[in-house]
C-alpha cells in the first residue's frame, strides 16, 4: 500500500534544504580562498560554476516555500 502525500512539514524541509546548500557553498567560498594558490584554474573555475548551481538551486527553492506558504493559506 502507497504511503499518503504528506506535505505538513515541506516548508521545513526545504528551508533545511537551502541552509544545508547555503552551508555547502559557504565552505566552498572558503576552500577556494584558503586553497587559491594551490588550486588550478580548472579547479576554480568547477567551484565557482558549483556555486552558481548552488545559488540556482537556492532560488528555486525559495520560490518552493512561497508556493506552500500560498497553498497553506
Amino acid at each position: 500500500m502507497a504511503k499518503p502525500d504528506d506535505r505538513s512539514n515541506n516548508a521545513e524541509r526545504i528551508e533545511n534544504t537551502i541552509g544545508h546548500t547555503l552551508q555547502n557553498r559557504n565552505e566552498a567560498r572558503d576552500y577556494e580562498k584558503a586553497h587559491a594558490e594551490e588550486l588550478s584554474e580548472e579547479e576554480k573555475q568547477q567551484i565557482e560554476e558549483k556555486n552558481e548551481r548552488r545559488e540556482e538551486s537556492i532560488e528555486g527553492l525559495q520560490q518552493e516555500i512561497q508556493d506552500e506558504a500560498e497553498d497553506n493559506k
